[in-house]
């Protein structure tokens, strides 16, 4: 089997990947219509208005093809394949000798391309658009340029102390980067026997690159017997608490990178924490480029037999079937990963294993 690019390789690329970027951009487009819609309900509280509306959802659309692209590869590899299939095309090439292996390895090639741009995609543009995203509707709605996330009920651990915050939000300072404000700041420090024996209220605590500042402080320290209050202005906090961690903690999992993901898992392993909604994420990352493969590859031996008849809503409706039912796989997997806390690893790998398998004994049983 020739691995070469050949003219044929051409000649299927260009077929699938126009039905797969024309199918691609009506299921983005359509999911940015639903969220622009949503967005109705907000506009003319306090600032936002109908242009941060469409800014907010422009941002996200990055993040939106990344998810809708698994659906419109195998959606469209199945609608190009179809028409080729429909005009003898493919028979043709198989009658001057190319194995249906080699067809599927030109169809896989032509869809790796674009797998790797949206990989490169949630780890770039994906995060990026979505922070900007969430900085343009906070400020709009909270009237400053300087909020970029606002959040309450805050608890997080590091060793021997817990810290809980009533509110708090992350500045832009400037181009330089970010600052991260907490507010009506409780740490609570346990000793050895579970009592607490120190309880800090701040005022506020702040981090920059020069480390924790905590303002307005009342420390009280419990002994055996007796309490004593001690009282600062301002004080630095001496803490490995990963602000960073801290800060992606507040945005959904889903709209971070993998390196911020594998922040907040270590963040969260080291102190005891749960994280497995982390590594949900992390790992869906990572098992994409297969899953987009897998999927369409079982579905190409349908173009070597059941789509050479029947028109445009045959090849939609086997499309989308196919897209549906490997999403209820990924899904029952995950939820079961999740409930028997077992590794996320063997729930993305079964998917695409199971796809694989079919696509397998399709290919035995087609004739072509």
């Amino acid at each position: 089997m020739m691995l070469r690019p050949m003219r044929f390789d051409l000649y299927l690329g260009r077929a699938v990947l126009g039905t797969v970027l024309l199918t691609w951009a009506v299921l983005v487009g359509l999911d940015v219509l639903m969220a622009f819609s949503g967005e109705f309900k907000d506009i003319g509280k306090n600032g936002y208005s109908l242009g941060h509306a469409a800014a907010w959802v422009l941002y996200t659309v990055p993040r939106r093809a990344y998810t809708m692209f698994p659906t419109a590869a195998v959606i469209g590899a199945l609608m190009g394949l179809g028409q080729l299939a429909a005009t003898s095309e493919l028979t043709a090439l198989r009658a001057l000798g190319l194995s249906r292996k080699r067809l599927s390895v030109s169809v896989a090639i032509a869809l790796s391309l674009l797998t790797g741009l949206m990989v490169i995609s949630a780890e770039t543009l994906g995060p990026w658009g979505q922070n900007r995203a969430d900085s343009l509707k906070m400020s709009a709605k909270w009237g400053t340029d300087m909020a970029v996330a606002r959040y309450s009920g805050l608890w997080a651990r590091e060793g021997d102390t817990f810290l809980n915050a009533q509110s708090g939000e992350e500045q832009l300072v400037g181009d330089k980067g970010t600052r991260l404000i907490l507010r009506d700041v409780r740490l609570y420090k346990i000793d050895e026997e579970g009592r607490i024996g120190t309880l800090t209220h701040a005022a506020t605590a702040e981090h920059d690159k020069n480390g924790w500042v905590l303002t307005g402080v009342r420390r009280d320290t419990f002994g055996e017997r007796s309490a004593t209050r001690q009282e600062a202005a301002r004080e630095p906090w001496n803490s490995k608490l990963d602000a960073g961690a801290l800060a992606t903690g507040i945005a959904k999992p889903r709209n971070l990178s993998v390196s911020e993901l594998s922040t907040s898992i270590a963040y969260r392993e080291r102190n005891g924490l749960d994280a497995r909604d982390y590594e949900d994420v992390y790992w869906s990352r990572w098992f994409y480029p297969l899953n987009v493969l897998a999927l369409c590859l079982a579905a190409v031996p349908f173009a070597f037999g059941s789509l050479r008849s029947g028109g445009m809503g045959k090849r939609l409706f086997l499309g989308i079937l196919f897209a549906l039912a490997f999403w209820l796989l990924q899904l029952f997997f995950g939820r079961m990963a999740g409930a028997l806390k077992f590794d996320y690893r063997i729930a993305y790998a079964l998917p695409p294993i199971v796809m694989l398998a079919v696509s397998g004994l399709l290919f035995r049983r087609k004739s072509g």
